[in-house]
């Protein structure tokens, strides 16, 4: 049944919930409802016995009670009139003795069957009770059974009779045919209302779900076509709404993802073009010079040897600048995030920058800072600020290097960088007009600021004061080592 219910369409199942709740609702309501009426017509009945029980029975019943043998075998017939002792129109009137003979009132319907709490209140005079019961014809009837007392003028105060109580009752037909009446009507409006509540379930989940069903043709869509331009309408703030600005959120980052990754390879092929036609050019003519034998002089072919070793050695470069940016961009580091003394990353760049460039002064004031991050990737960024300073300071020139509470800051004395230019050293295969005829691909910047973002820091660079660029990283950490960290 689970399974079936779940194999429904999801509005078939709101509406099926919807029925099952207000049939619920309508139940309870219904089977309260006719309670408290079946209560109320009970209490009705009730006070008109408890009425009629107030009514003072004379001394010439003391006579009838002698005779209650005889009235018992007159249950089919009317009784006859026993010493003034006479029921109300539609009541029945009898007295019921201890050992269970009953004395039935003139005018009576019937008798009552007599159960064994009559006989026991007979036998123990005290409050009254009610009850339900039937007459020997099958007649369902209110009881109500008192002690018997005799209240007689000529005797002074009322008399309780010894082993025998008095019975009022009364015809339930007619409040049982009310109730059954009552209880066909609230059946037939509480199925109208479950139908209605069904039908309305329905419609209420066509409209709710027609949203989902927007978000699902798109979705269809984009799956289908590939087309990442389709954006839902956002309306309101209800849980669909938000499901919609997920969708338009999810589908702009995917198509902001796809422009990149098409720009990234189109700029990649840009940029290994020119050192691959080169390349090519240069490998041509040295085959051309040995298949036509005409030798290529020895300074010439030293020469094209050493741009073919150059060449190759930017491709390579290039292509390991690329596979770290993919590796950034689709976030599988190498090493995985482990605990790095930042120090000794930033003393390893200083040693390769030394070799870089002998003919500068790198003065450098390091201090103990702790990171988490992925350690050749964050190696690689510092040797990537590094290598900037290096490549723009003039011959002579000063670097200085500070790491200080996890602020690294590169200062160097070169052209600088002007401020039109700022926003976009970050940006992938971006390089300074002024920068084109100096090596490089253009991607250190970016590699770094995907380094350093991964690693929960920031990097920034800005002019400094008296000339040249000052590269700013900054990255959380401790000045001390976790426990945890190897000596």
């Amino acid at each position: 049944m689970i399974r079936r219910f779940r194999s429904l369409p999801l509005r078939s199942r709101l509406a099926l919930l919807v029925a099952a709740a207000v049939a619920f609702a309508v139940a309870a309501v219904s089977v309260t409802c006719w309670f408290i009426v079946r209560g109320k017509l009970y209490d009705e009945v009730d006070n008109q016995l408890e009425s009629a029980a107030t009514r003072p029975q004379g001394g010439k019943l003391l006579d009838t009670i002698t005779n209650c043998g005889q009235s018992s075998d007159q249950s089919d017939e009317s009784p006859t009139d026993q010493g003034g002792f006479r029921a109300g129109s539609e009541y029945y009137l009898q007295v019921v003795k201890a050992n269970g003979e009953t004395c039935v009132a003139s005018n009576t319907p019937g008798t009552v069957k007599v159960t064994s709490s009559d006989t026991d209140l007979a036998r123990n005079p005290n409050r009254g009770i009610y009850r339900n019961g039937t007459d020997t014809k099958g007649n369902p009837v209110r009881v109500f059974t008192v002690p018997l007392v005799i209240n007689d003028p000529g005797a002074g105060a009322p008399t309780v009779i010894d082993d025998a109580a008095l019975q009022y009752a009364f015809p339930l037909k007619a409040t049982n045919s009310t109730l059954n009446e009552l209880a066909l009507l609230l059946l037939f409006v509480g199925g109208i209302g479950v139908v209605g509540a069904g039908a309305a379930g329905l419609a209420v989940a066509r409209a709710g779900l027609r949203p989902v069903d927007k978000l699902t043709e798109a979705v269809e869509h984009v799956a289908r076509t590939e087309d990442l331009t389709v954006r839902i309408p956002v309306e309101g703030d209800d849980e669909i709404a938000r499901l919609s600005e997920s969708f338009n959120s999810m589908t702009a980052s995917l198509a902001s993802s796809r422009e990149l990754q098409q720009q990234l390879i189109a700029d990649a092929g840009h940029e290994l073009r020119t050192p691959l036609t080169s390349l090519r050019t240069n490998i041509e003519l040295l085959t051309r010079s040995e298949e036509m034998g005409r030798p290529i002089p020895p300074a010439d072919r030293k020469a094209l040897l050493a741009s073919v070793t150059a060449q190759m050695t930017e491709l390579a470069a290039l292509i390991g600048d690329l596979q770290t940016l993919s590796r950034s961009d689709a976030g599988t580091p190498t090493n995985g995030v482990q605990v790095v003394a930042l120090q000794d990353t930033v003393e390893a760049a200083l040693r390769r920058a030394r070799l870089r460039g002998p003919e500068l002064t790198i003065t450098a004031d390091v201090r103990p800072w702790f990171v988490r991050a992925e350690p050749s990737a964050l190696e690689r960024a510092i040797v990537n600020i590094l290598d900037n300073a290096v490549k723009f300071s003039p011959e002579g020139g000063t670097v200085d290097i500070v790491l200080k509470e996890g602020e690294l800051t590169v200062r160097d004395h070169g052209p600088g960088i002007p401020s039109d230019e700022l926003p976009h050293v970050f940006d992938r295969f971006w390089r300074s007009p002024s920068a084109r005829a100096l090596p490089g691909s253009g991607l250190g910047l970016s590699i770094v600021a995907r380094t350093v973002q991964q690693s929960g820091g920031e990097v920034s660079l800005t002019p400094a004061a008296g000339g040249g660029t000052v590269a700013t990283i900054r990255l959380p950490g401790a000045p001390t080592a976790p426990p945890d960290l190897p000596s």
